[in-house]
């Protein structure tokens, strides 16, 4: 039965991204990137001083409904941020080889074009509920396409994806980073993740949003400090790294050797799955944020996508090519990473890289559960569903810690396409949306202003729940 299941699986995986989803990601994010005007390097500067600002209360003078702009961006990292930095780059490294990272690097940058539409799209379309807002792809589909139904399919590939399919991923990661550094057995660690996670998701919204913006702020700078340790350490090497890496992506005898496509698969969909780039998930994060123009929460969530693949994924690429340990037979993802750290600094690597995966990973699993939960709601708001969907999160999360390695990644690559698949098709309908409120925020910037948005501030926009229009407020 499995070996059906993972012929299945393999079919589907080839199908995919062997030809639909590069073609399409590539080229939509060329796409976005052109008519924004290359809005990811525009704004970069713009990104960092919207992360801070805080929006206490909202454009009609009321109290503060979502959580913050910040929040929702530690929401989305947490995703962002977990065993696709550390063990999917050690996967991709590995199996495509250096050229691998120069194509994990170009599908971000490229990526952060869609990444802006999509998140963009997901604040104009949000709705409020009991704990703020929620919102992503199903609304906007729903919403601005009339198709309801894509929404539903959107939302069952969301939720399976990642909430139960993903997070199983993450566990797995974890408990074979602490059977590495410290031979424990990983069922048994596999319990108490399963424990605490179930003790944060039963807590709602509100408890995720504080766990993420405690966790990924102190993750993502002590794992950055030690890479960069390695890489000081190690400064006279970086050329010839770089070197490699291109000639790695590009060279003749890769392309002759089939090496060029290895890489450039490897380094598409393992870049993907950590930075999420057009795959429709970080949107549902960045509907949540309370912010005065939905443009804000999408530069702020462009910015995770240069956070997790430019500065994280390649602090990985560099330790793992430093330490040349990529090449060793019979290692799976995240023991290569911890061999290749323990080789640059000593033993201790070994129970560091544990330790960052457990944060990396546990954080991932909440802003997994998060996209389920908001898409549950989407279907079906009804308590006894979420209650359903949070056992059966604890319960794959149980399972991952055990499971076969390979089938859990070839799964994850199978849903992560089918849902990136959808959504590509859905902003490149609504791209034009995102264009004009991007043309509102830049024509307020110019006039000196801090740009507002109201439903009427692009001609034609219907069914938009949470902006109010101009004219009712009465404001000129």
């Amino acid at each position: 039965m499995e070996n059906i299941l993972e012929r299945i699986v393999s079919v589907g995986n080839t199908i995919l991204w062997s030809y639909v989803l590069i073609f399409m990601l590539i080229v939509l994010g060329l796409y976005f990137t052109i008519k924004t005007k290359f809005v990811q390097f525009r704004f970069f500067g713009e990104m960092f001083r919207l992360l801070t600002e805080g929006a206490n209360k909202s454009i009609t003078g009321e109290e503060k409904k979502g959580i913050s702009s910040f929040q929702a961006f530690c929401i989305s990292t947490a995703s962002r941020v977990g065993t696709g930095n550390l063990a999917g780059v050690a996967i991709a490294v590995s199996v495509g080889g250096p050229g691998a990272v120069f194509w994990m690097w170009l599908i971000a940058l490229i990526g952060a074009g869609s990444s802006f539409v999509e998140s963009t799209l997901a604040q104009i379309y949000k709705v409020k509920d009991e704990n703020g807002y929620r919102g992503g792809p199903a609304y906007y589909m729903e919403k601005a396409l009339n198709m309801r139904w894509m929404g539903i399919i959107f939302s069952v590939l969301i939720t399976l994806c990642f909430g139960l399919v993903f997070n199983s991923v993450q566990a797995n990661t974890i408990t074979l980073a602490f059977e590495q550094a410290f031979g424990m057995d990983r069922f048994m660690v596999g319990i108490i993740i399963t424990i605490i996670t179930g003790l944060v998701i039963f807590g709602g919204i509100k408890r995720i949003a504080k766990v993420a913006e405690f966790i990924v702020p102190i993750m993502a700078t002590a794992y950055v400090l030690v890479a960069l340790f390695i890489i000081i350490k190690n400064i006279t090497v970086i050329p010839s790294l770089l070197s490699l890496i291109l000639s790695s992506a590009f060279g003749l005898k890769q392309a002759v050797g089939g090496g060029m496509g290895a890489a450039l698969m490897m380094g598409i969909k393992r870049g993907l799955f950590s930075n999420e780039a057009g795959m429709g998930s970080a949107p549902n994060a960045a509907a949540t944020a309370e912010v005065s123009h939905p443009v804000k929460q999408g530069l702020i969530q462009t910015l995770g996508v240069f956070t997790d693949t430019l500065l994280i994924c390649s602090a990985t690429a560099f330790i793992l090519l430093i330490s040349g340990v990529y090449t060793t037979k019979g290692l799976k993802g995240i023991q290569l990473t911890q061999m290749a750290l323990s080789s640059q600094v000593g033993a201790w690597g070994n129970t560091f890289i544990a330790f960052c995966i457990l944060l990396f990973a546990f954080s991932s699993i909440i802003g997994n559960y998060y996209y389920g939960e908001s898409n549950i709601e989407f279907i079906n708001g009804s308590k006894v569903w979420l209650f359903l969907y949070r056992s059966a999160v604890v319960l794959m999360v149980l399972w991952g810690s055990k499971s076969s390695i390979k089938i859990v990644w070839d799964m994850a690559d199978l849903f992560m396409g089918m849902m990136a698949l959808i959504n590509l098709i859905a902003i490149s309908m609504l791209g034009k949306i995102a264009f004009k409120a991007l043309d509102d925020y830049t024509r307020q910037k110019r006039e000196g202003k801090d740009p507002v948005f109201y439903a009427d501030s692009i001609e034609g926009l219907e069914n938009v729940d949470c902006w109010e229009k101009r004219k009712e407020l009465k404001i000129g």
